[in-house]
């Protein structure tokens, strides 16, 4: 952290010096100025339209992801729903022997994988879906994480077997190697290298957009609505939240994997857990509202009320808040995965198909119903995102507000740290791991902390939708053509256990 703090107290005093001579334009304005372009020009290149239905476009993209995630599940005989029973057994240890290569272990690598999808896009993302494309985008988030999790098994699982196990017992890991090695093995070698250059680039971006800016900036938002409105300081230099929040990151992710492991283990049960608790409130306090809510669900999902595009632009905002929400199929949570304890690459794959049951199943329906039960997705006059959600906890109790903003300080704090993670990753993949390369990549990672926290919330969600999906063009390639060898390890590992072949420890 000494060689952080230089630079982002310089960065104080050049920001500032900046505002005072910007004819009048606030360091906020600045900075959003500068970004919304970039934003604008990666969400039209990454979310291109396949086809139009009924006047709405539908991003190739978002084809792409869903496509994959049925396929697999199909493929791999429904094992996200099979396997859960697994998944919980070795979370707890069962089949995990000592002196297994790894740096963490499967519930460190469930809660620092969780730590960078269990964050505002279950808050802001799923009230950002509900205005635009009404209740049923609700139901087509559900649906695309039950079929998530099996993509998320696959890239996960995959992730393990390819990994680097270095002298010191650290390990590199995720999308990257298997895309190297695995493709290699298949006699594609120069595809793979050209396929996992390209997911490094993109995990680099993405770590900057959707695991970073878009945290901190609504943070920030819900932040500034508890703490005295428009009119208040950090209203007015937002810059300034996001460099105490940057230095607060900084802290952490100095420490490496096993540091981020050992504080998301801790805040991500904490915060789901309170989180859960209001909603679970706001819902017991409206339950007869409950059957009501379910009906809008439904009756959206099948009839579609979207603002723009009936059932389709319902399906396609569904379906974009659940990817941005859980990441399935993007390879990004394949990253803190490669890092566990373990001996056998599949019992990977089964703890990671939990995280989008927990992600899009528990967390974003809990909000939902919170939404949809108070009605304020009908008022236009409200703001889309965590101001949504903020106003539909206010309606069941007026200081509920200055709880959620706990939770998503929280939920953005531990997103971060993940994230830088992932991006670090990728940064040393094309970079190498020298220390100037860890430290550089580390202060533009606090930078665009700052950043994050200024910009426009249309502006980010356009930059950070982009770049993050986008890392599923290569990594998807790569799980198509490796996952035979997924299905082989899962049915190995499936008839160990069935004729008592594997060791357990209860």
């Amino acid at each position: 952290m000494r060689k952080l703090l230089p630079v982002l107290l310089l960065l104080t005093t050049q920001t500032t010096a900046f505002a005072q001579s910007s004819d009048g334009q606030s360091v906020d304005q600045i900075i959003d100025s500068i970004f919304a372009p970039a934003a604008e020009f990666v969400s039209t290149v990454f979310f291109f339209p396949l086809f139009t239905i009924r006047g709405v476009e539908v991003p190739f993209i978002v084809v792409w992801l869903i496509t994959a995630a049925i396929i697999f599940t199909f493929y791999l005989n429904f094992i996200n729903i099979r396997g859960f029973r697994h998944a919980i057994d070795i979370i707890k240890g069962k089949y995990t022997h000592e002196g297994d290569p790894g740096e963490i272990t499967h519930f460190q690598a469930l809660t620092a994988a969780l730590s960078g999808t269990v964050g505002l896009g279950n808050i802001a993302g799923v009230a950002v879906a509900i205005s635009v494309g009404g209740p049923g985008a609700t139901f087509w988030m559900i649906m695309f994480g039950l079929f998530g999790m099996t993509a998320k098994f696959v890239e996960c699982a995959l992730a393990v077997r390819y990994r680097n196990v270095h002298a010191d017992g650290s390990i590199s890991g995720g999308p990257m190697y298997y895309l190297k090695k695995g493709l290699a093995e298949k006699g594609w070698g120069r595809v793979g290298i050209f396929l996992a250059a390209l997911f490094a680039f993109m995990a680099i971006l993405a770590s900057f957009g959707g695991g970073n800016m878009f945290q901190v900036n609504q943070a920030a938002q819900q932040f500034i609505a508890i703490s005295g409105g428009s009119e208040s300081f950090f209203a007015q230099n937002t810059w300034v939240f996001g460099l105490i929040f940057a230095v607060l990151v900084g802290l952490v992710i100095l420490g490496g994997i096993k540091s981020i492991a050992n504080v998301t283990e801790k805040i991500v049960p904490f915060m789901c857990g309170l989180y859960l608790i209001a909603c679970i409130v706001v819902i017991l306090m409206n339950l007869w509202q409950v059957p009501d809510a379910f009906a809008a669900i439904l009756d959206g999902a099948i009839n579609g009320k979207a603002a723009g595009g009936g059932l389709v632009g319902t399906l396609v905002w569904g379906l974009r808040r659940a990817t941005f929400s859980n990441e399935a199929g993007v390879g990004s949570a394949a990253i803190a995965h490669s890092a566990v304890k373990t001996s056998e690459p599949v019992t990977e794959g089964f703890v990671a198909s939990l995280e989008p049951f927990v992600d899009t199943v528990i967390v974003c329906t809990m909000t939902a119903l919170v939404i949809v039960i108070s009605g304020v997705y009908k008022d236009e006059s409200i703001a889309d995102g965590i101001a949504l959600t903020s106003t539909a906890f206010a309606t069941v109790i007026d200081w509920f507000p200055f709880l959620l903003a706990i939770a998503v300080i929280l939920f953005a704090f531990s997103t971060l740290i993940s994230w830088s993670y992932y991006g670090l990753k990728a940064w040393t993949y094309l970079l190498g791991e020298s220390s100037l390369s860890v430290i550089s990549y580390k202060v533009i990672f606090c930078i665009f902390v700052v950043i994050g926290a200024s910009a426009n919330l249309a502006s980010v969600l356009a930059f950070s939708d982009g770049v993050l999906i986008a890392m599923s063009l290569p990594n998807l390639i790569g799980c198509y053509v490796l996952v035979p060898i997924v299905k082989r390890d899962m049915q190995s590992f499936l008839y160990r256990i069935e004729k008592g072949k594997i060791e357990t420890f209860d």
